[in-house]
């Protein structure tokens, strides 16, 4: 009973605690830690040297916000800026948790802290948040760790973090704006049908005389909406629940979206673009980390973001493994415009594969961004299209009767 009693306290999650103090030279210093009670805490704090004069539990409300891979991005540039300025590892991460202003990410950060400072290492602190930390960045910074250049490789961990998630930004960008539009064009649709359309049809029962064949065909589908509506939202919710569902689940389903969606015109190519760009980005910064090219390649195509790209690469995995070169191996996919596959037997043929992938990684990162900034006026033609079917149609197939009496006094 005692040894399960206290493999429950260890199990128990640290809590986070705001404090301030006096340290062995008499100055005033605070800072946030982790500790399972504040005894606990003021234990620590005194084998510091330093003296507790108040210690305050955060609220649980006060730990929340979601972590976002943006935090990590700057955590990282952070953590190499003071590494690189000559600042113990400890010390960074308390000078980093103590300025953080999202709390949830002061928890992580001090969570990290607390296992470096009993003695795990830095990647092994890191695997233990795989929800925040993937296998590339852990195996990166357990390179760095290894060669002695853990300030580097935190640096172009930074790097590669910018540059994704502003791809990642740009493509979401580029799919949120037409989708935003038809929504709203969705929405109108419905709020005509559901108020605007029976008044018409209380105007129209004066007229004695029979409706256009479109004007009913609205005029019926108005009555459908307002009296079956409900079958309408219960089978569309479920369709798209199950769309979900199976969209996680089911690998086959993913590859055929990814697909499809590569060939989708206009937002296609930008996804296209915006797969090669995480590709040659996440093979430069594994490569210049002094990552096998085989072991990279793996991580490469689970960075790549499509399930297309991803089993095209582990193909070239293979192949490479079997002493193909790379630039056979990515002619083979057919996934990859000739620019790039030049450009990498370029890198392969130098030894400088890292330099000239960064470069193809740069030339597409800069060429999404460029596609989506034009793609609003690319899809505007189409967007207005739509809508004018959409909601043009309602106010013409209202207005035929009127144009009809009309012509007939």
């Amino acid at each position: 009973m005692a040894q399960a009693s206290t493999a429950i306290r260890n199990l128990k999650k640290d809590l986070a605690f705001n404090w301030e103090g006096m340290d062995k030279k008499g100055l005033r210093i605070k800072g946030r830690s982790l500790a399972p009670s504040e005894q606990a805490l003021r234990g620590e704090l005194r084998r510091q040297g330093i003296a507790a004069t108040r210690i305050k539990q955060q609220s649980k409300s006060a730990t929340g916000g979601k972590v976002k891979p943006e935090d990590i991005a700057i955590f990282s540039r952070q953590l190499a800026t003071m590494l690189g300025a000559g600042i113990p590892l400890v010390q960074a991460f308390e000078i980093i948790g103590a300025g953080h202003e999202k709390p949830s990410m002061q928890k992580l950060v001090l969570e990290i802290k607390a296992d470096v400072e009993s003695g795990t290492s830095l990647h092994e602190a890191l695997a233990k948040h795989p929800l925040y930390f993937d296998d590339l960045f852990v195996n990166l910074v357990e390179a760095g760790e290894q060669a002695g250049a853990l300030e580097s490789l935190l640096d172009k961990i930074a790097t590669y973090k910018e540059k994704t998630e502003a791809v990642k930004k740009k493509v979401k960008k580029a799919l949120f704006y037409p989708t935003a539009v038809l929504v709203v064009a969705v929405v109108v649709t419905i709020i005509l049908l559901i108020f605007v359309i029976p008044q018409f049809e209380s105007l129209f029962k004066g007229f004695g005389a029979d409706l256009p064949a479109f004007t009913q065909m609205v005029i019926n589908l108005s009555r459908f909406v307002q009296t079956r509506g409900w079958m309408l939202l219960i089978i569309f919710g479920a369709a798209g629940y199950a769309f979900f569902y199976f969209k996680k689940r089911s690998r086959a389903m993913r590859h055929f979206l990814d697909r499809m969606i590569l060939k989708i015109p206009i937002i296609g190519p930008i996804l296209n673009k915006a797969a090669i760009a995480r590709f040659a980005r996440t093979l430069s910064t594994m490569f210049s980390a002094g990552v096998p090219l085989v072991e990279a390649l793996e991580s490469v195509a689970g960075a790549t973001g499509n399930i297309v790209y991803e089993e095209a690469v582990m193909k070239m995995r293979d192949e490479v493994s079997t002493g193909q070169r790379l630039q056979r191996a990515m002619e083979n996919t057919g996934m990859f415009p000739n620019m790039v596959v030049q450009m990498i037997a370029v890198g392969e043929e130098s030894g400088a594969l890292d330099t000239m992938s960064g470069k193809v990684a740069n030339f597409y990162e800069e060429d999404v961004d460029n596609a989506v900034d034009s793609m609003s006026s690319l899809l505007e033609p189409l967007i207005m299209a739509i809508l004018g079917v959409l909601v043009g149609g309602l106010v013409i197939a209202m207005y035929l009767p009127i144009f009809k009496l009309g012509a007939v006094v």
